[in-house]
């Protein structure tokens, strides 16, 4: 399994048979390494309803006729347009082609901001966890520390994609407390340094997790991670 991170929380994922994209917000992410026109995928996964996470997945799913894995509320407000998706919810899971995608509990909200102010509400946020080829990957969205982490990472994890901008998200001391529940092989920050209210020091916080016994690989956008 290859990671390429594309910036934020954007990640795409190359497994042995497929393609996946996970929370795609290119247009209009200053951090971005690629255009939303460039990229390719045979499916898309998204963790909740925020425009930083869904926001290029209509577009991409159209172009590529990649499906959108998403929660129920998600899949709806798709559905209506027209859009291919697989509903999931925490703690409920599906096999695809390329593997098995389960969808854990975050701690945060989902919604869109659409024309005028007017809040949509889309259902519930989530943690996505994706086996494939014979590995683990754990993103878990946008999330404030929760206990429970302890089972997700209880299977073993060869790596956990994990938020450190804190403000909206856990900030740096929590994902390493985070880290020590989870117990993943690698993990690789990101929802981090794309606007000044969520700026961080990532080699700070690598520096921080080794000393705690973990492995953390700060990718720039555009850099790829073999796990």
């Amino acid at each position: 399994m290859r990671l390429t991170y594309l910036g934020h929380s954007c990640f795409l994922v190359r497994t042995p048979t497929a393609t996946l994209l996970l929370d795609p917000f290119l247009t209009g992410n200053p951090l971005a390494s690629a255009r939303a026109e460039d990229v390719t995928c045979d499916y898309i996964l998204c963790s909740h309803g925020h425009d930083d996470h869904i926001g290029d997945a209509a577009a991409i799913s159209k172009r590529c006729g990649a499906p959108i894995i998403c929660n129920f509320e998600i899949g709806e407000y798709l559905n209506a347009q027209g859009l291919k998706t697989a509903a999931l919810n925490p703690g409920g899971g599906a096999d695809f082609p390329f593997g098995r995608v389960k969808f854990t509990i975050a701690h945060h909200s989902s919604s869109l901001v659409e024309a005028g102010g007017k809040i949509t509400y889309l259902g519930t946020p989530c943690g996505m966890l994706i086996h494939a080829g014979g590995k683990s990957l754990y993103h878990a969205g946008d999330t404030a520390l929760f206990l429970d982490m302890q089972l997700i990472g209880r299977g073993g994890l060869d790596a956990a994609l994990i938020p450190i901008g804190d403000r909206f998200t856990m900030g740096p001391e929590d994902a390493l407390e985070a880290l020590d529940l989870l117990r993943p092989k690698v993990a690789v920050p990101m929802h981090y340094n794309t606007w000044d209210p969520i700026r961080q020091d990532a080699p700070k916080f690598a520096a921080a997790a080794a000393a705690r016994g973990h492995s953390v690989n700060s990718l720039k956008p555009g850099a790829s991670l073999e796990i």
